[in-house]
């Protein structure tokens, strides 16, 4: 975890300086001659959400201690736990990606798909959270 938020802090002075190499060469370029905004403020959100990853890991790893993947003598049963349940037969993960595909593209075609595909993806939403509460594999 250490490792991890070391590279993203490392990522995050990085950031700052392509962005204040970009606001530079936008002012040192004589065609152009300022800052281009939009590409200079995409860079430097990228410093913050790199700085907030990288907070973030570095508290959750003193919070949380040591590891597996921190411990160069680890073996690999050593960090194998429970991430959790996932249901291999399941078709409901693949219809809301779909109809969420299906919904962010009405943005591009038109609105008249976001009204078809919103209300499917609801129904695999609703599904795919209750698939165990019914049927064969009820719990």
């Amino acid at each position: 975890m250490r490792t991890n938020a070391n590279i993203f802090w490392l990522l995050t002075v990085f950031y700052i300086v392509s962005a204040g190499g970009y606001a530079a060469w936008g002012l040192l370029d004589p065609n152009y001659g300022h800052i281009e905004v939009v590409g200079f403020a995409a860079i430097s959100m990228l410093v913050f959400m790199s700085g907030f990853i990288g907070f973030y890991i570095e508290k959750t790893a003193r919070v949380q201690g040591p590891v597996p993947e921190d411990n160069v003598d680890a073996r690999i049963e050593d960090g194998e736990s429970e991430i959790g349940f996932f249901a291999p037969w399941s078709w409901w993960p693949f219809f809301l990606g779909l109809f969420a595909a299906l919904a962010f593209a009405s943005l591009a075609v038109g609105w008249w798909l976001f009204f078809i595909a919103f209300p499917l993806a609801l129904i695999a939403i609703i599904g795919f959270v209750f698939e165990h509460s019914r049927g064969q594999h009820a719990h």
